[in-house]
């Protein structure tokens, strides 16, 4: 009996001393790797062109969706492989609503917010943001044929139906407008194009990127710019794009090295490019 127990007890010692070494081995790993991660899932609506937009394939370098047999394509995919690969990781890209974007990366869901989200001080209070890494500002998409075509000013709209995305500045500033009716917020710009093709609404508020997109990919759109004085008011930061992170996350100074290393030369090109990329408009 005692031989058995002392046998048992070598075994025991043995099987300790394994599992420690592999677990000092499994540490190092993670030291060595950051997080212990090897993705970089990233969170986006892809339908919001050209900053992120869904497609068939993986053309002009767009990326698989995870559990989905389409790609997202766009500038915001984009700069995420960029960022991606100099953190030394795979990309995932996640589809998800818009609402459900700040939500998923609070769970964990997502590692990375990167869909042209701009660092407002409310979002502040639950996430965390990246430097800027695009600046825009805010313009009028209208019918090229519609009332509202040849309008200068906000000033213009008064009357108008107008709109914007749900929980986004563009949907706020619309309050600017004196005498607008203000119609109810959408979901997505998928469905402020087709309110705006049918004559649900006279016109939405978007980004210049975007409106250049509408307006490129379906001549029955068309981009109002106003210039400096008849336009909208906003904080620039209301019209800037930053990376969404969790809270005090480590992400937040290595996506930002990787931005760095980005010149706006190239970020400028780069949209060019997307522009030309993005798929015909519904």
């Amino acid at each position: 009996m005692k031989k058995s127990m002392g046998l048992f007890t070598a075994m025991m010692l043995v099987l300790v001393l394994a599992l420690a070494a592999c677990s000092s081995g499994d540490s190092k790993k993670s030291e060595s790797s950051g997080d212990g991660k090897d993705t970089f899932t990233v969170g986006m609506e892809a339908g919001y062109a050209p900053f992120n937009w869904t497609q068939k394939d993986d053309s002009n370098g767009a990326v698989k969706i995870d559990g989905n047999a389409e790609y997202a394509g766009g500038y915001d995919v984009q700069i995420a492989k960029k960022i991606a690969d100099s953190m030394g990781k795979k990309l995932v890209i996640v589809k998800t609503e818009w609402d459900g974007l700040i939500p998923g990366l609070i769970s964990g869901k997502i590692d990375a917010v990167i869909a042209g989200m701009s660092p407002t001080p409310e979002r502040k209070k639950s996430v965390d943001f990246s430097d800027i890494y695009y600046a825009s500002n805010l313009v009028m998409v209208v019918k090229s044929d519609g009332k509202y075509a040849d309008a200068t000013s906000i000033d213009d709209f008064s009357g108008a139906k107008i709109t914007g995305q749900l929980n986004t500045s563009h949907y706020t500033v619309i309050d600017q407008i004196k005498g607008v009716k203000k119609e109810t917020a959408a979901d997505n710009f998928s469905a402020m194009r087709v309110a705006l093709e049918s004559g649900k609404i006279d016109g939405y508020v978007s980004e210049r990127p975007e409106g250049i997109s509408a307006s490129a990919a379906n001549d029955k759109y068309k981009m109002i710019e106003f210039k400096d004085g008849s336009g909208f008011k906003a904080d620039p930061v209301e019209s800037s794009i930053a990376v969404g992170v969790k809270k005090d996350s480590e992400l937040t100074k290595e996506i930002n090295k990787a931005l760095e290393k980005i010149t706006e030369e190239e970020r400028q090109q780069l949209m060019e490019t997307e522009i030309k990329n993005q798929p015909a408009a519904k």
